[in-house]
């Protein structure tokens, strides 16, 4: 019995057929015209704002990029990231939705799909490396004080080597990229876990490395953080001025970094929920129109930082006047 099971389960992943492998053009959206319209104004007013704030940010940063703390680096990273999806990834997408259909065939489909995996996973690593040293300067003061610039930039070139192993794994044959089911985007090719075996273990190895274990550091970090604000707040309140100030500028960049990951997972992980659904769920399950809005709301992350900078008032924690006596408060403190 258990044999014709599995020649059965055999079966049925042979005879499966991906949508942009069936007789209908791939390409071709499978939304109405009006639909495509909307979303191509959408992602053309997401796209200028992230550029502006993105850029903006960056070019402060750059003023004073020699004083520029390890938090703030990973932060200037993070705006990097996200003016290379809006820059790089969105023009081809918008096109192509205006266009109504996929415009730059199966090469630029790749390099779309790579685009936005590899700035993406840059985004989410770096926030977990934020994370962590948010962590380390809050719970763990001995090795807070540690960490410097050359560790910041070293934790750089570690984030950029990760994202690009995973996202040019699917180029070495592991993997693929795809367009989506909707026809005017691409994106990894989550259904060859319908295909193969050889398929799930690429998506379960890309949601392991590339979400599921960064979101989990990520988690831990702040609630650690949380509990630790709770337990020394009547603490701080005895310290002198000085102290207290330094307490106050890390909290804020603690509060950044905090929002920063709150609303990266917010826009991503309802698209990663989808896509899960897409690679083990039943074939053909995932309505074409309601697919498409993960996938709009994933690409609008890139626009959400640069207004929690201002939100927060930390204007970035490097445009301040007083950031730059505050962090001598925080050496002399320590």
């Amino acid at each position: 019995m258990s044999g014709m099971a599995s020649d059965h389960n055999n079966s049925s992943q042979e005879e499966y057929i991906p949508h942009y492998l069936q007789k209908e053009d791939p390409f071709a959206s499978k939304l109405s015209r009006e639909a495509d319209i909307i979303a191509g104004f959408y992602l053309t007013i997401i796209g200028i704002l992230s550029t502006l704030g993105n850029g903006y940010v960056i070019f402060m940063s750059s003023k004073r990029k020699k004083k520029l703390r390890p938090a703030e680096i990973m932060t200037v990273n993070l705006a990097v990231c996200d003016l290379g999806i809006s820059v790089v990834g969105k023009p081809f997408s918008i096109i192509s939705f205006f266009s109504h259909r996929w415009m730059f065939g199966w090469i630029g489909c790749r390099w779309y799909g790579w685009a936005g995996f590899f700035f993406g996973c840059g985004s989410l690593i770096t926030m977990t490396a934020v994370s962590l040293d948010r962590y380390l300067k809050i719970c763990h003061l001995s090795y807070g004080t540690w960490l410097k610039r050359h560790h910041a930039f070293i934790c750089l070139a570690i984030i950029w080597a990760y994202a690009t192993f995973w996202a040019t794994v699917p180029f070495a044959g592991v993997g693929s990229y795809a367009p989506e089911p909707f026809g005017t985007s691409c994106t990894l090719d989550w259904w060859l876990a319908q295909a193969s075996v050889a398929g799930q273990a690429f998506v379960l190895s890309i949601l392991f490395f590339c979400l599921l274990f960064p979101t989990a550091v990520i988690v831990f970090s702040y609630v650690k953080i949380i509990l630790k604000v709770k337990s020394s707040t009547k603490e701080v309140a005895h310290y002198d001025t000085r102290i207290q100030n330094s307490h106050i500028l890390e909290m804020k960049l603690t509060k950044v970094a905090m929002l920063i990951c709150a609303g990266f997972l917010v826009a991503w992980i309802p698209y990663a929920l989808v896509s899960v659904w897409s690679a083990f769920g039943r074939p053909g399950s995932v309505p074409i129109q309601f697919s498409v809005v993960p996938t709009l709301l994933a690409k609008s992350a890139a626009m959400y930082n640069p207004i929690i900078y201002q939100v927060i008032d930390c204007k970035f924690a490097c445009c301040r006047p007083g950031g730059l006596r505050a962090k001598n408060s925080l050496k002399k403190s320590r």
